[in-house]
C-alpha cells in the first residue's frame, strides 16, 4: 500500500485549503494517508545568519523525512497576496537548505482554493513553475474557486468541480 502525505500550505486553524486537501485525500484509493498540519512543525523565520548560528531546526528535518518516506504528495496551497503563504515559504526555504531537491521526484497533486473566483490559480502557477527545480513531479493541478459556494459539510458540493477533482485524483493514483 502506498504512503501519501497530505497538507495545506497554511497555518490557519480554519484553513479552507486544509479542508480541500483533507477531502481530496479521502478520494485516494489503496493508500495510507497522513494528514500533516504545519502548526506541528513550527520553525523560526529563515535567515542565513540564524542557520549559521543555530543550524537547521529539527522540525525541518522531520518534515523532509516525511516527504522522503512518502510515495506521493497532496498539497493545497493557500494564496496570500498572489504568492505562497509565509508559513509555507518559510518551510520551503528551510527544507531546501537541507536538500535542494526536496521533493525527491514524488508524484505531486497540487491544489488550491480561495473565497474568490480565481481559486488560488496564481500560487498554483508559481508552484508549477518552481517545484520542478526542486525535483517536484507535479502530475495534477486543481483549483476550486468560490470556496464558500462550492464546499460544505467536508466535501465539494458543486457536481462539476467535484467530478474534476475525482478525475484528477484518479490520474494521480495511476502515477503512484
Amino acid at each position: 500500500m502506498k504512503n501519501i502525505i497530505a497538507f495545506a500550505g497554511s497555518n490557519s486553524k480554519n484553513s479552507i485549503n486544509k479542508d480541500l486537501v483533507t477531502y481530496a485525500s479521502t478520494l485516494v484509493e489503496d493508500a495510507n494517508i497522513t494528514i500533516l498540519d504545519l502548526n506541528d512543525f513550527e520553525l523560526p523565520l529563515y535567515g542565513i545568519d540564524l542557520e549559521h548560528e543555530q543550524g537547521i531546526p529539527e522540525n525541518a528535518h522531520k518534515f523532509l523525512n516525511l516527504i522522503k518516506e512518502s510515495d506521493g504528495i497532496l498539497l493545497s496551497l493557500a494564496e496570500h497576496n498572489g504568492a505562497y503563504s509565509t508559513v509555507f515559504k518559510n518551510l520551503f526555504d528551510w527544507l531546501t537548505r537541507i536538500n535542494g531537491k526536496m521533493f525527491f521526484n514524488k508524484p505531486m497533486f497540487l491544489m488550491a482554493t480561495s473565497p474568490g473566483g480565481r481559486g488560488g490559480l496564481t500560487v498554483l502557477e508559481i508552484a508549477k513553475g518552481r517545484f520542478p527545480f526542486h525535483d517536484g513531479n507535479v502530475v495534477e493541478i486543481f483549483s476550486l474557486p468560490f470556496f464558500g459556494n462550492n464546499f460544505a459539510d467536508g466535501k465539494i458540493i458543486n457536481e462539476d468541480y467535484n467530478n474534476q477533482l475525482i478525475n484528477a485524483v484518479e490520474r494521480f493514483n495511476k502515477q503512484l
